[in-house]
């Protein structure tokens, strides 16, 4: 049986097993939710590419670090302009949803968010708890006692290219605590994050969060985080994807990655072959544009003119505007074809997606 087949029929059993569920009704959209991600302080800077070089580091990459090297690269920040901010690609998406609705930039309800995850006890877990409170999302979590919390460095150049350091700290450890299982229970939309697949032993618990979210007729998306995590986990992220994802994000190069296609394969041909898996693949394509796809059908969506001024959460807001559309407004994927674009240069442009 080949896999597309495979595929058609664990989708077809999921849907014979809920059947008989109550569904939820159609304004539950408005009511809490809550995502579940590896939580991270974000230090950001401007830097150059000779400061770069200084370091060994590539510029555009993504690289896990330990304690130490952490601690290398803050001293050699030291004198440069940086920011601290709660970040990580979820909670950079919970507080754009939290800021959609209610007229601005959205007419439409305004949501409930809340977010479980693990932080430390430490000063930086407090800081990352606080600036989620001041963003309207509700931390649910208590901090891991005698815990670390995990930290990104953002480097980023003039030419808005970002080179990410990630020291993962206490954000490594995920578990099926209480807490979480009675947030998935009220949740409408969950959103599994990439990089989790690299966490040790996390698999299971991704997957009983997926279906109990499903159970209680929320949305789940999975967004591809990063090119060598899918080479690393893909039989991983095709197994969840195949039985739970309503979405897929991606960027053009993670795309290719799913589809196992060359670099030489175009964004639109990589959408188009996941959509026959996944009801709704979302693909960015950087300046380019993006991608949308739905059942073997993929149409390319030009961007919007603008001049970027940062692009770091940027895309985790775009994703959040095709939740917010799709689950809350109810809107058909050619009708999101109409302001996504739109969105993204919006989000490119004011920090919409940060704290």
């Amino acid at each position: 049986m080949t896999r597309k087949r495979l595929l058609e029929k664990s989708k077809k059993e999921r849907r014979k097993k809920r059947k008989n569920k109550k569904k939820k009704d159609g304004n539950a959209a408005a009511e809490k939710e809550s995502e579940t991600l590896v939580i991270s302080v974000d230090f950001s800077g401007m830097v150059d590419d000779e400061f770069l070089k200084r370091l060994g580091l590539e510029k555009g990459t993504r690289k896990v670090i330990n304690h130490e090297e952490r601690a290398k690269v803050l001293r050699a920040m030291d004198g440069c302009s940086y920011k601290a901010a709660a970040g990580g690609s979820l909670s950079n998406s919970l507080v754009a949803l939290a800021r959609l609705g209610g007229g601005q930039p959205i007419a439409g309800p305004a949501l409930n968010v809340a977010l479980a995850g693990s932080v430390g006890s430490d000063p930086l877990g407090g800081f990352y708890r606080s600036k989620l409170r001041r963003a309207n999302v509700i931390f649910l979590s208590a901090p891991v006692k005698d815990g670390t919390t995990g930290t990104v460095i953002v480097l980023t150049t003039s030419d808005a290219q970002r080179t990410m350091l990630a020291y993962q700290g206490t954000s490594s450890r995920i578990n099926y605590d209480p807490c979480l299982a009675d947030a998935i229970t009220k949740t409408n939309i969950l959103v599994v994050e990439g990089y989790l697949f690299e966490l040790p032993d996390t698999v299971r618990t991704i997957s009983r969060v997926c279906e109990e979210a499903r159970e209680h007729g929320a949305l789940v998306a999975i967004t591809a985080s990063d090119v060598s995590c899918i080479e690393r986990h893909y039989d991983d992220y095709r197994e969840i994807m195949a039985n739970y994802a309503d979405i897929v994000f991606a960027n053009s190069e993670e795309a290719k990655a799913f589809c196992h296609f060359s670099s030489n394969e175009s964004p639109l041909s990589a959408t188009r072959y996941l959509s026959h898996f996944v009801p709704l693949v979302s693909v960015i394509d950087g300046p380019k544009g993006s991608y949308i796809g739905v059942k073997g059908e993929a149409i390319y969506i030009p961007p919007s003119p603008c001049v970027p001024v940062d692009t770091c959460g940027a895309g985790d807001a775009y994703a959040s505007g095709i939740l917010y559309g799709n689950k809350v407004l109810g809107l058909g994927y050619k009708m999101l074809l109409g302001w996504r674009s739109h969105f993204q240069s919006t989000a490119g442009t004011q920090h919409f997606g940060q704290i």
